[in-house]
């Protein structure tokens, strides 16, 4: 966008103010989504692969994340009653539905091993005062044999409903970025130029749906396997938190109008939950090459766009 008013206005043509914004963005949310993942990472850590019972604990956090995820989604996007109240009301309605949802799931799948858990499990009471002595930030063994069995069962879980989450998000942000040059363009044609609020179809915005899904299809494996696999070890306790944490950071921006990039805030998450676990989790080169090519895309576009502006301008006056 940047490069087009360059070209075709100059750099009068450009909002610098809210490139200033925008540009912020680009450093404040990679940093919001690993400060988050790190606190809910180290939650899990304290709350539940400390506590007496990790498995139980575990099934009993579940629901509570869900009833806050499901919460904040309602009341951040859907179409709820114009009058606060009864909107927020309306959304603690459809997390409580989402808690009760997951919880009688989880007691369906993982039911027999909770009970055996119940029933087998004993720990000596030294185990028990210490706990209670723990900080957040405490470092925390995790839990082995049944109740890491649970746990990575809850959380497994969890994780396919955070990624929900998170593509959610990732929908409301990225989507919207990527159909508002194609919006203002079609609010020109319609002679809107002049409205403050843009009316965008409903079959513009189902084509960049499709746009994301296609490239995810063709070209998301490889995003994939960077941030899965190349930045730190995942687990479903920290791929959950990750997801989360950067879910929630996107939602609250795309409430706020802010176009921060999803995939920026999601990177900055899943190295949070590697800082949380120590600095040498986090695999420096990986991070060094994401954040080259973060840096790299910004130029390269803008060149890009003076250059397809200026074939097109030349173009189209040669056959007008």
């Amino acid at each position: 966008m940047v490069g087009f008013g360059l070209a075709y206005g100059g750099a009068g043509a450009v909002f610098w103010t809210s490139l200033a914004r925008v540009a912020s963005s680009w450093v404040i949310s990679p940093v919001l989504g690993a400060l988050v993942s790190f606190l809910v990472y180290k939650c899990i850590r304290r709350f539940v692969y400390s506590a007496r019972n990790p498995g139980q604990a575990a099934a009993a956090a579940a629901p509570i994340a869900v009833f806050l995820g499901v919460t904040g989604i309602s009341f951040a996007a859907f179409p709820l009653s114009k009058s606060f109240s009864i909107a927020f009301a309306q959304a603690l309605g459809c997390g409580a539905v989402g808690a009760v949802l997951v919880y009688n799931l989880i007691r369906k799948q993982l039911g027999h091993l909770l009970e055996k858990s119940a029933s087998s499990h004993s720990e000596p009471q030294e185990s028990n005062t210490h706990t209670k002595n723990l900080g957040l930030l405490s470092d925390v063994a995790g839990p082995k044999g049944t109740q890491l069995e649970i746990v990575y069962g809850v959380f497994g879980y969890m994780q396919v409903l955070s990624a929900c989450f998170m593509s959610f998000a990732h929908g409301g942000n990225d989507v919207s970025n990527a159909i508002g040059p194609l919006a203002g363009a079609l609010s020109i044609l319609q002679g809107g130029a002049s409205s403050a609020e843009i009316v965008i179809p409903n079959d513009v915005l189902a084509w960049g749906g499709f746009g994301i899904v296609a490239g995810l299809l063709i070209w998301g494996y490889r995003v994939i396997a960077t941030i899965g696999k190349k930045i730190t070890e995942l687990t479903p306790t920290r791929g959950f938190a990750a997801e989360f944490a950067a879910a929630s950071v996107v939602l609250f921006a795309s409430k706020l109008a802010l176009p921060i990039s999803a995939t920026h805030t999601l990177v900055g998450a899943v190295m949070g939950v590697g800082f949380a676990r120590g600095l040498n989790s986090v695999r420096a080169e990986t991070v060094r090459e994401i954040v080259t090519s973060w840096a790299v895309t910004i130029p390269v576009g803008a060149s890009l766009a003076v250059l397809y502006t200026w074939i097109l301008t030349k173009l189209l006056s040669f056959i007008l």
